[in-house]
């Protein structure tokens, strides 16, 4: 193949264009994920019945969980955790749910903790649809209804899983409308916003979303501001409800709310795993 100058100007274009995308995917990547490989802890060290749990994802993949059980007729409770760290490092979280009798399946994203591969935001995706898969298999053997729940970045993988797949209700700790805005937040430079844009937008996702719908965001987050969970709150069509825990930043949520806290999570599963009104359920 010979080609002209013109030709070769813009296949050379093509090429540095699709170097520098690629330069700065690997780069913004590194900047949303930070993964831990070690686990720190387990649940039976903490009192907890457990099993350790590999499945793959469509992509081959090997995944790493843990499924915690609860009641047997309690809902399956799906947890996407957020962005650093690993598994281990929500065993408090675990121990709280298992309180209220949850059947709970937390799990690794690729490169995270034992779970193989390496992170991306193409891959993030398709291991929160394996874990989907794999907790609905669970569900369906005892017909017990999904709760999805997602903490921070987990959010975003809750409200993709929660517009396209069946499940009971959906809780959103911490959530952000796009990785965009979050940008523009913390460091207000244009290009940088416009570099991300699409991506990580939950704000545009979470319009296909029709489950009862639990928002959580502590009014002193300075990571996630307390406003964008309230746009993207605004931006839900389906039934839902804001509780706001005073006083609480980022990653305190649940030690500054107390007690409240797992009560709050515990009367709206209830109410929307048997279809009633979850109006009032966070006073």
């Amino acid at each position: 193949m010979h080609l002209s100058y013109t030709g070769r100007i813009i296949l050379l274009s093509i090429l540095v264009g699709a170097f520098i995308l690629s330069a700065c995917t690997g780069f913004i990547e590194n900047q949303v994920f930070f993964p831990d490989r070690q686990i720190i802890i387990t649940p039976d060290q903490r009192g907890l019945a457990y099993e350790d749990v590999l499945f793959e994802t469509q992509d081959k993949v090997m995944i790493n969980g843990w499924f915690v059980p609860g009641k047997k007729e309690a809902p399956y409770f799906l947890f996407f955790h957020g962005n650093a760290g690993n598994i281990s490092h929500r065993i408090d979280n675990l121990i709280l749910l298992n309180l209220i009798g949850l059947n709970v399946f937390i799990f690794d994203y690729r490169g995270y903790g034992k779970s193989g591969g390496k992170i991306s935001e193409e891959g993030f995706y398709l291991d929160a649809e394996a874990a989907y898969q794999y907790t609905a298999k669970k569900a369906s053997e005892h017909n017990n209804p999904i709760i999805i729940f997602g903490r921070s970045l987990g959010t975003v993988a809750a409200v993709y899983i929660a517009a396209g797949e069946k499940c009971s209700g959906v809780i959103l700790e911490s959530a952000f409308t796009s990785l965009e805005n979050m940008a523009a937040y913390h460091y207000p430079i244009p290009f940088l916003s416009r570099l991300l844009k699409g991506r990580f937008n939950t704000i545009a996702t979470i319009k296909r979303v029709h489950q009862p719908t639990l928002f959580i965001h502590g009014d002193h987050d300075t990571i996630v501001p307390y406003k964008m969970g309230q746009a993207l709150f605004d931006a839900t069509n389906t039934p839902k409800i804001f509780y706001t825990i005073p006083g609480a930043g980022h990653n305190d949520t649940y030690e500054t709310a107390g007690a409240k806290y797992i009560e709050v999570l515990d009367r709206f599963i209830r109410a929307a795993v048997s279809g009633k009104s979850i109006a009032g359920i966070a006073n």
